[in-house]
């Protein structure tokens, strides 16, 4: 058994973790029973999955499973002010869930992350995160992650597991997903505006493709926004278009 591969316990283990997931009736969106079968699967303190709308600061779905103690309250202002000091903070906005499976320690030793303003007012205890990134539209980031207080780094078998897992993880994601969204009406001028705004348009430049005025074309994302409920293109765009290019 080479030092890179997983056991077939290990698989056993993986292959629960989906089936129970994908049997979860809950209401929670994604199934709860996900982020705990995945924690029993990678050792940590703390195991979570975050989805964020970056252009607007929004979180919109997070799930937190605690094994270690009760961190409390994030400090989110800290996030925001702070978060250019995290490499993979950087480097998952720009990735559309293509960054492969990566730890805190790849990036910085531990001395430099507690030396970071990052660590002292929002990580803090928590030295190293292992993140798994699913694919989501630009501008999105939606990611498990799952954190311990020490300077241990998680191992080459916790990385390939979530590796592994990570198109199943995906499709639980989108399958829970299909079940609780309700079918959203746009008329053909609405749906039209969202695949020019898709194609990277402004509102001018919709305006004059459409031959329309802009104040025309911000109605008619105003009534595409309100009938999604959500609050910015982006978050548009995913909700419409779930499944990006993200490339290979």
């Amino acid at each position: 058994m080479g030092r890179h591969s997983v056991t077939a316990r290990d698989l056993r283990a993986m292959f629960d973790v989906l089936d129970e997931a994908r049997h979860d009736d809950g209401d929670e969106f994604p199934p709860r029973s996900l982020l705990r079968g995945l924690g029993r699967l990678i050792p940590c303190d703390v195991a979570g999955f975050d989805e964020c709308d970056i252009p607007t600061r929004r979180y919109l779905y997070a799930q937190e499973e605690l094994y270690a103690g009760d961190y409390g309250d994030p400090n989110t202002d800290a996030y925001w002010r702070w978060r250019h000091q995290h490499p993979h903070c950087r480097l998952a906005e720009q990735s559309c869930g293509r960054l492969e499976v990566a730890q805190n320690l790849d990036y910085q030793s531990a001395r430099e992350i507690r030396n970071q303003a990052f660590y002292t007012e929002y990580l803090r205890p928590v030295v190293n995160t292992i993140f798994v990134m699913l694919p989501s539209a630009p501008g999105r980031v939606r990611s498990y992650n799952f954190s311990r207080e020490d300077a241990r780094r998680f191992s080459e078998r916790d990385r390939l597991v979530l590796e592994l897992l990570r198109p199943h993880l995906y499709a639980v994601y989108r399958e829970a997903a299909s079940r609780r969204q309700a079918p959203v009406r746009l008329t053909v001028r609405e749906l039209d505006v969202m695949r020019a705004v898709a194609d990277g348009l402004s509102t001018e430049a919709i305006a004059r493709q459409f031959t329309v005025a802009p104040s025309t074309v911000r109605k008619h994302l105003e009534n595409t926004f309100r009938k999604l409920g959500v609050s910015s293109r982006t978050a548009a765009l995913a909700r419409l278009f779930p499944e990006p290019d993200t490339g290979t």
